[in-house]
């Protein structure tokens, strides 16, 4: 084995290395990463040659997470690792928008990473970790890539950006962004923050960029060392240059003509389409093509629909830098018009429709009970998620004719996005379970930030208390290699994000920023432009913001009628399995009789129950019946009781469930009673009764019921009399001091009487001077 192992270093000392040469050695590059008790291994796999007719980068990046690496087993039937999760989504997704750009434009050969999750201990984050490994394992082979990449985590941290946080330092961050990079340049961006500042933004991205550099020019060194830094040939592409110059010839001035139309999307794509199809038409009119020829008539075709995509892409990025006018007429920081709508649809909590130029989406809000709550039940995750957000892409959204499957990486990853925009919106202590879902009904670019428009909407219609609107925007970037001059964009169409260099979303309330995303395709964007990028983008998110306060500034006071009312109060953690019951038996009880449901969980050393039911009536009727349980009985309250015992001497009646107290007999009725039977008393009685006394000792209760009655006309209190006062420990005399005693401590009186000669007993009544009856000397006895 031919070992190389190759060590960067973090800013805070914490060292991560890189082995190869041991491990999955017949895939054409392999690393094992380590960081601390965290190990990947990636592996990168290429085809031989591209599938004829492809004509672009089939790349399929997979994360995947072992349950063994944090010595779990995995849920469900199968106990068995199954289609890869959310998160393992979220991360593939974050590693293929890094690699994808660097790939060679002509190479079509389909392409395989694969990174697997070994080892984790929870401290460290394995996602930040795998855009290194990939890029590591691609420096090892010989498939043919533009340059090494990494991705790190930024954090900040009580004010301190901190790179690749660990677990515990991340819950106490107010930014979360993930920067995927390489020496030079930044690929991508993605994650949340707290309300924060574009300055602050900028400040950690500079951070993750001296954090990235060294770990791609370690990956420069362990390609050389092994041999791999000349890469394999390819021809995946027949070219003919002749015909690429006579499609730009032909074509580039009718499709320049197009673009100022400022024609909406399908006539400007008929308009496209119809320049090419008379091109096409007048070129195989004029030049026929062999049966036999080197390229058949079909290949020259998808030729020419490929030199017209740069004519197209040409034309478009050209009126913009020299004319500063867009596909639809609009100026460059223009943003198209909005209309929005809220409560479209009658039955949902909350809904609303937000229609920005040609993108729309109609968002619902669901309320629900703790219940509801989705368990999160990854490998280094176990949690429970109380507010979800689903965003759905429709195939009729773009006019195409063909089914809507199931749900893909896309659409996850755009849910993600404006789940994170929205999230910390929504109060902690908001007792509902809340779901959105948007449906996009139109989409011509930005779909992902109607979905944010429209869910801050549908939230303030269902009446979620949010504590402030937010609003997003995408932003897109024009800039030829070798020019000085750019252009950037507020509200970009689909077209402009395809054929532009710059896909920058950021979402935001007034006072900051709460989630980006961004994917650059062009080299050398410097941080003047990404400001400038930042700061023309927060006017267009206050623009925007303005129209939906505009439409619905406040949440609806009152909750819609078919939403379900929840109640939600604390009980000292040592009622909470009185609540419950043994089995759950007195909590079933409870939901049945009320019709309500009741959920209860032990947060913070105390018992937080939640009610919910469709109707007040019902939630009263379980409130009541919990309060009863954990309530503490007060002296001089008046309890309805119930009579769960009858004795002798009184009854035992239950005041609140789970607590007797004694009514004595002489405490049920103002007449002397012989019995308890005498008032008319049985088991299962209701009675009312006052608390006049808890024994401070035991804690038993003593109540009375005649007090709560009037007392007879000329009734008289019996005397009683009073008992002598006794000492501290019950003396009925006190006790002489031990001075007082003999020499064997006697201190009894003598018990006979005190005229009697004294005999030396004291076994003779002391009230009589004479002998008792019947007694006779045993010294008389002669028989003795």
């Amino acid at each position: 084995m031919n070992v190389i192992t190759k060590t960067v270093q973090l800013p805070d000392g914490r060292a991560i290395t890189i082995e190869t040469g041991k491990v999955a050695k017949q895939a054409d590059g392999s690393v094992m990463l380590r960081m601390n008790n965290t190990v990947l291994l990636a592996t990168v796999c290429a085809a031989k040659d591209a599938v004829p007719g492809t004509d672009f980068m089939p790349l399929q990046v997979d994360y995947r997470e072992q349950y063994a690496a944090a010595g779990r087993f995995p849920g469900g039937f199968t106990k068995r690792e199954g289609k890869p999760s959310d998160n393992e989504i979220l991360t593939s997704r974050l590693v293929d928008r890094v690699l994808r750009p660097l790939f060679p434009a002509d190479y079509h050969a389909e392409v395989f990473v694969n990174v697997m999750l070994l080892s984790a201990d929870g401290v460290d984050q394995p996602d930040a970790l795998a855009g290194l490994a990939a890029s590591a394992a691609l420096a090892c082979s010989d498939i043919p890539f533009e340059c090494p990449i990494s991705e790190v985590r930024v954090a900040r941290v009580n004010g301190e950006y901190v790179v690749n946080p660990t677990t515990e330092q991340m819950k106490h961050a107010d930014m979360d962004i993930m920067v995927g990079a390489s020496a030079e340049n930044i690929m991508m961006v993605e994650g949340e923050m707290n309300e924060v500042s574009e300055q602050d933004l900028l400040d950690a991205l500079k951070v993750a960029m001296n954090a990235i550099k060294p770990m791609c020019e370690v990956q420069v060194e362990l390609s050389k060392e092994l041999g791999k830094d000349i890469k394999r040939e390819f021809c995946h592409e027949i070219n003919d240059d002749n015909l690429r110059e006579l499609v730009r010839k032909e074509c580039y001035a009718k499709a320049y003509e197009v673009v100022g139309q400022a024609l909406e999307k399908h006539a400007r794509a008929e308009a496209f389409e119809q320049i090419v199809a008379d091109f096409k038409e007048k070129y195989f009119a004029e030049n026929e093509i062999a049966e036999d020829a080197e390229i058949s008539k079909e290949d020259t075709e998808a030729l020419i629909d490929k030199y017209y995509h740069d004519v197209e892409r040409d034309a478009m990025r050209r009126c913009i830098l020299d004319e500063g006018k867009r596909l639809d007429g609009r100026k460059t920081d223009e943003i198209r018009p909005i209309w929005c709508e809220v409560s479209p649809l009658p039955m949902p909590h909350g809904s609303s429709i937000f229609t920005r130029g040609e993108t729309q989406s109609i968002t619902t809000c669901t309320l629900g009970t703790k219940l509801d709550e989705k368990l999160v039940d990854d490998v280094l995750d176990k949690s429970y998620m109380r507010f979800l957000l689903h965003y759905n892409f429709p195939p009729f959204c773009t006019g195409e004719a063909k089914a809507q499957r199931g749900v893909g990486r896309r659409e996850i990853g755009h849910g993600h996005l404006a789940w994170r925009a929205l999230k910390d919106q929504i109060p902690a202590e908001y007792p509902y379970t809340v779901r959105l879902v948007s449906q996009i009904l139109e989409s011509n670019g930005s779909s992902s930030m109607a979905t944010v428009c429209a869910g801050t909407l549908a939230l303030l219609d269902a009446g979620v208390p949010m504590k402030k609107p937010v609003s997003g925007i995408a932003m897109g970037l024009i800039k030829n290699p070798g020019e000085d001059k750019y252009a950037v964009l507020s509200d970009i169409l689909g077209d402009e994000d395809h054929l532009g260099d710059m896909d920058f979303k950021t979402t935001g309330t007034r006072d900051g920023l709460t989630a980006t995303q961004m994917d650059i395709k062009c080299d050398g964007l410097s941080f003047d432009i990404l400001e400038k990028a930042l700061m023309q983008a927060k006017a267009g998110r206050e623009h925007i913001l303005g129209k939906i306060t505009e439409t619905m500034s406040e949440p609806r006071a009152e909750l819609k009628p078919q939403v379900p009312r929840i109640e939600q109060f604390d009980i000292p953690k040592e009622f909470i399995g009185a609540v419950i019951g043994p089995g759950g038996k007195i909590i079933q009880q409870m939901q049945e009789d009320s019709g309500a449901t009741i959920t209860i969980d032990e947060i913070d050393g105390k018992g937080v129950v939640q009610v919910s039911a469709p109707n007040k009536e019902s939630i009263g009727a379980a409130i009541s019946k919990i309060r009863a349980i954990v309530a503490v009985p007060e002296v001089g309250e008046v309890y309805e009781g119930t009579v769960r015992s009858i004795m002798p001497y009184g009854c035992f009646v239950e005041i609140l469930p789970g607590k007797d107290g004694l009514l004595h007999i002489s405490e049920i009725d103002w007449k002397r009673l012989e019995t308890v039977e005498e008032a008319g008393i049985k088991e299962g009685d209701k009675l009312t009764v006052k608390l006049l006394e808890i024994d401070p000792k035991t804690g038993k209760y003593k109540l009375s019921h005649r007090c709560l009655i009037p007392k007879p006309e000329g009734y008289v209190e019996r005397e009683r009399r009073p008992r002598p006062e006794r000492g501290d420990r019950g003396e009925r005399r006190p006790r002489p001091e031990r001075s007082d005693r003999g020499d064997r401590g006697e201190h009894r009186q003598p018990r006979f009487n005190e005229n009697r000669q004294d005999r030396g007993n004291d076994f003779f009544d002391p009230m009589e001077n004479r002998e008792p009856k019947g007694f006779t000397d045993a010294l008389d006895n002669k028989d003795f």
